[in-house]
């Protein structure tokens, strides 16, 4: 194993988010698991159907939670040169990739729907639907307070991987509300059509929802940085510092929500203290980790 005097822990865990991100899993689960018993005990295939369905959730949400556990257990291993906060983002991108599979799924299902219509038991879904809110609005309330609590500490900087598990509940919760306001119109009015649309406009904001997070997380993954607001910043410093410096390279990486690490290659006919510069860099605390390198022209 090896080890350097120097710490790469730049990402603090959000441990409110791990709570209750694990509180939400288990509810999911419980919930999961009573509706797929009661859907083969009393024969119902739209209890049993909810059921699986939740089942994909739980597993966002469980791999959010595992997220959190890795990250923190390896956030002191020196393999992990840049830090591990990338496990989170990692995790982030696979549920927006799960995300746009409930997407199409819920799409090619109302679309059978509208071709072959099939009779619905409308008080019974009704109700499947209903407890089926109530139970993630208290999951998305948890992960919501986790998200508040986590920007009151680090100002408007996203917790990608709480806002995958965030998203995953509220495309649930979004997905009963429209059932509901379907199955309500179905019963009073017989507009069954409403049911399979209702399930269509739902799959369309969980795909703008989930290529949102694809963006976001992807483009962490993948280091594209370079247009970030401190990188004028940093330029701004190296210009000021001394006129006659060349930028010979500039890498920009992400290591937590509001942190990067900084690595520059210049070029200067004089000598250039490095210690100096990066005592200019370090007044932005946004840069955890500065490296320089200084060529002879």
């Amino acid at each position: 194993m090896l080890n350097f005097s120097h710490n790469h822990n730049f990402h603090s865990a959000n441990l409110t988010a791990k709570k209750n991100t694990l509180y939400a899993m288990i509810i999911t689960i419980s919930m999961m698991i009573a509706e797929i018993i009661g859907g083969i005990y009393f024969n119902s295939m739209a209890l049993l159907a909810d059921g699986w369905h939740m089942s994909s959730h739980a597993l966002a949400l469980g791999l959010a939670y595992f997220a959190y556990i890795m990250s923190n257990r390896y956030k002191s291993d020196a393999r992990f040169s840049f830090g591990t906060y990338k496990m989170e983002i990692l995790a982030s991108y696979t549920s927006a990739l799960s995300l746009l599979v409930i997407a199409f799924l819920m799409i090619y299902h109302s679309i059978l729907k509208f071709i072959n219509p099939e009779s619905i038991a409308y008080k019974e879904a009704i109700l499947i639907a209903i407890i089926g809110l109530i139970v993630n609005l208290i999951c998305a309330w948890l992960l919501r307070s986790s998200h508040d609590h986590h920007h009151n500490h680090h100002h408007h900087h996203d917790d990608l991987n709480l806002k995958a598990a965030y998203i995953h509940v509220l495309t649930d919760a979004l997905t009963s509300i429209l059932a509901i306001v379907a199955l309500g119109f179905g019963l009073l009015f017989g507009a069954d059509f409403l049911d399979p649309l209702m399930g269509i406009i739902g799959a369309i904001l969980v795909l703008v929802w989930a290529i949102g997070l694809l963006r976001q997380s992807g483009k962490i993954l993948l280091d594209a940085n370079m247009n970030e607001p401190i990188i004028s910043k940093v330029v701004d410093i190296l210009r000021l510092f001394r006129s006659d410096i060349e930028i010979k390279d500039l890498h920009l990486l992400k290591v937590a929500n509001d942190k990067y690490t900084c690595i520059i290659s210049l070029n200067s006919i004089d000598p250039i203290d490095i210690n100096l510069i990066k005592k200019e860099l370090s007044k932005h605390e946004e840069l955890v980790h500065i490296i320089v390198e200084i060529y002879p022209k």
